[in-house]
């Protein structure tokens, strides 16, 4: 039998606030919502000379980073496929068939996703906490997963296991 070790972080200063809508059932959009997101991490990995599988100070500093990085802002999709997204620089405009926004550009973040889902929004997030990560000497995770929870117990959870 092997063992096997994981390190789970969730703190109160990886909540952040965000407006967002989602689509679904192929033709219904969401009114435009904010929630007080909540995130948490599993990494797996095996213990390296210090006996931890993770330098926690590392996770928690990047992963603060990328909360901070979303907090107080509008999330919008750019991979959509009835959303369009474009951006002049000043302004950000969203349309869906005959409905339409129009927010200051500093007051949104445009991310590569199909839709703002909490299980999208968590993969985004994983992503970038490994390319952080990944600058890290002695970070050698195996498995990451990230839960994003978007409504007191609505947790939208992404698993990923480097090759």
């Amino acid at each position: 039998m092997t063992d096997s070790f994981q390190v789970r972080i969730s703190k109160e200063e990886f909540i952040f606030s965000a407006a967002h809508f989602i689509t679904y059932d192929g033709n219904i959009c969401e009114r435009l919502h904010g929630h007080n997101y909540g995130v948490a991490t599993i990494i797996d990995g095996p213990l390296d000379e210090n006996q931890y599988v993770i330098d926690f100070i590392a996770v928690r500093n990047a992963l603060k980073a990328i909360t901070q990085s979303l907090d107080h802002h509008v999330l919008l999709p750019t991979n959509h496929t009835m959303i369009d997204v474009t951006s002049n620089g000043k302004e950000v405009t969203a349309t869906f068939q005959d409905r339409r926004w129009i927010f200051p550009a500093e007051d949104c973040i445009l991310l590569p996703v199909t839709n703002t889902t909490a299980e999208l929004l968590a993969r985004f997030i994983g992503e970038q906490l490994l390319e952080k990560l990944s600058q890290e000497p002695a970070a050698k995770p195996l498995g990451i997963q990230i839960e994003v929870d978007e409504c007191a117990g609505q947790i939208g959870i992404w698993h990923h296991r480097p090759v």
